[in-house]
């Protein structure tokens, strides 16, 4: 069991990571194009792992709207806002503020999926964004730089994602759902960035190129191969724990290869969301039909899209 902690440990670590090493990429490439270079290798990763469990299906007329939503929201969106936050935005704060994904997307289940808005998904809503509060601010007063602005929107499609997935997946395996939505993702964001960023702004060296191409296989392909082969010896429960130490490692490797400093606000605003993070998705199960609610469910679909786990 030792081994597979290490394992989920060693595959969070290259998670956390992508935070940095997205704020050294931005500044070799702009934005949107490099949004579009990494979609491209995670395409081909994801669409020869399907072709081969043979997990290309074709979608149904009435899913395709969802399916082409989820693209969009889910990848485009979500990649894009995701870099261009990262132009600006601390790199800690941006890992931070995506870690309130599973709060925001109960609140908007409640809301759309009408499911109930409990007691302790509220305590633990109002604590989290208290978090986000002092590490925004670092203290100070409340400032908002579109780089914050960026994240808040990579966030929030995030989680607006995760309910799509949920309705989608009941209905299609998940690495068909994430095939089918990252290929109408990059589809969508290539032309996009054509059109909209010109000049193209990309690395002459081959040092950005291998960072991207690595992260992108190692983090969207290897990692997701062992994590999945683990998550069924820790279970799934377990394995959740291991996500919330990423804010933590974005700002640790932050502090080794960016020379950023960790500030007392930056701590104490990770233990706030880390805690409200955990309260408001500890596990419920039901006794009838013993299916467990959806505060559960929001992180096995948030690894699904984010991260790509291939199950």
């Amino acid at each position: 069991m030792i081994r597979t902690y290490i394992l989920l440990l060693i595959c969070v670590t290259c998670w956390g990571s992508n935070f940095i090493f997205g704020a050294i990429l931005v500044k070799e490439f702009s934005p949107m194009l490099l949004a579009t270079l990494r979609l491209f290798f995670i395409t081909i990763f994801i669409g020869l792992y399907t072709f081969k469990l043979k997990k290309w299906v074709w979608i149904n007329r009435k899913d395709w709207l969802m399916m082409i939503l989820l693209g969009l929201v889910g990848t485009f969106v979500n990649h894009w806002t995701f870099y261009a936050g990262l132009k600006t935005a601390h790199p800690t704060t941006s890992a931070l503020i995506l870690a309130l994904t599973p709060i925001t997307t109960a609140l908007l289940a409640s809301i759309f999926l009408k499911e109930k808005l409990t007691l302790k998904l509220s305590m633990g809503s109002i604590i989290a964004f208290l978090g986000v509060f002092f590490v925004i601010t670092n203290g100070e007063s409340l400032r908002f730089s579109i780089g914050i602005v960026w994240i808040f929107i990579t966030m929030l499609s995030f989680s607006i994602s995760i309910i799509l997935v949920k309705k989608l997946t009941d209905r299609y395996h998940p690495i068909t759902t994430t095939a089918y939505s990252t290929l109408i993702g990059f589809s969508s964001l290539a032309p996009a960035a054509l059109m909209t960023e010109s000049p193209l702004k990309f690395s002459s060296e081959i040092g950005p190129w291998i960072l991207l191409i690595v992260s992108a296989i190692i983090m969207h392909g290897v990692c997701t191969l062992i994590w999945n082969s683990q998550i069924q010896k820790a279970g799934a429960s377990k394995a959740s724990l291991f996500m919330n130490l990423e804010p933590f490692i974005a700002m640790i490797v932050g502090l080794i290869v960016l020379k950023n400093s960790i500030t007392l606000p930056q701590i104490f605003g990770s233990i706030l969301i880390i805690t409200g993070v955990v309260i408001s998705t500890q596990m419920k199960v039901k006794k009838i039909g013993k299916k467990a609610s959806f505060s559960l469910e929001i992180k096995e679909k948030a690894n699904i899209l984010l991260y790509g786990k291939l199950k």
